[in-house]
């Protein structure tokens, strides 16, 4: 899967942009070459069978996505209901008993949920999203554009079992991927894997979902060649948000992850 967003969608944490300082023994950095996201998600389509893409608001956002070859250990799928569409990877081992919970078809698929998921915690914020994605069990990592709220929403399970990757375009655009070379290729050193236990939302930012009382910290991040990377984030067991504030059924979600930032 690959989404591209542009900066006004999704402002990532500026330690995610590398200066692509040089190794102490060169004289001159190397910038590695970069190519613009449009060219990658044209290799995306091209070296995938049966790919596609949706783009939305004059190519602010897109979303591409293949489906999986078989056999293969994890699902790929991609849902999209009343503007809003979910690329999930992964899959969940408590389905059943949350599409019970939701009020969902037995026959529904793990990106159907996450898509009523949000729909509640925007909707109606019953409860705090970190609480949500806690109750998740298994590995995933899924992304989601809501069109009309130009909201987005990233996700990725504590355990490691699914690995995404997020980085800065030459353009300034934001993207995240399963495919690290895709990333690599359009963001250069300006990339990190998406760090596991966390989420993202367009109101909120980063948090961490298992330790959401903390707050999450820069790792800078040196490849083999000396270049400085993208940094990586981990939870900072130091330093505390503020209180989570109370929820309660006409709360607005975005305003709820907004005074948790």
């Amino acid at each position: 899967m690959l989404g591209i967003f542009n900066k006004e969608l999704v402002n990532a944490p500026k330690e995610l942009n590398s200066p692509a300082a040089p190794h102490p023994h060169r004289l001159v950095a190397e910038k590695p070459k970069q190519i613009l996201p449009e060219e990658c998600l044209k290799e995306f389509l091209s070296t995938h069978s049966n790919a596609f893409s949706l783009s939305f608001s004059n190519n602010a956002a897109s979303l591409a996505f293949a489906p999986p070859p078989t056999p293969f250990p994890n699902h790929r799928l991609f849902s999209g209901v009343d503007d809003i569409y979910c690329t999930f990877l992964g899959s969940l081992n408590n389905l059943s008993s949350l599409n019970k919970q939701y009020g969902l078809s037995k026959c529904g698929n793990e990106a159907m949920f996450v898509i009523e998921a949000y729909r509640t915690l925007r909707d109606r914020g019953p409860y705090p999203a970190h609480q949500v994605l806690k109750d998740l069990d298994g590995s995933f990592g899924f992304v989601l554009y809501d069109t009309k709220a130009k909201s987005v929403f990233i996700s990725l399970s504590a355990d490691g079992g699914v690995k995404l990757f997020w980085g800065i375009a030459s353009d300034g655009s934001v993207m995240i991927s399963d495919n690290l070379d895709l990333i690599k290729a359009s963001c250069a050193k300006s990339f990190a894997p998406f760090p596991t236990g966390c989420m993202y939302h367009s109101e909120g930012g980063l948090m961490s979902f298992e330790h959401p009382t903390n707050k999450l910290k820069a790792m800078p991040r040196v490849d083999s060649e000396g270049f400085m990377c993208g940094s990586n984030f981990k939870v900072d067991v130091y330093s505390k948000t503020k209180s989570m504030p109370r929820v309660g059924s006409e709360a607005n979600w975005a305003a709820i992850w907004g005074q948790q930032a």
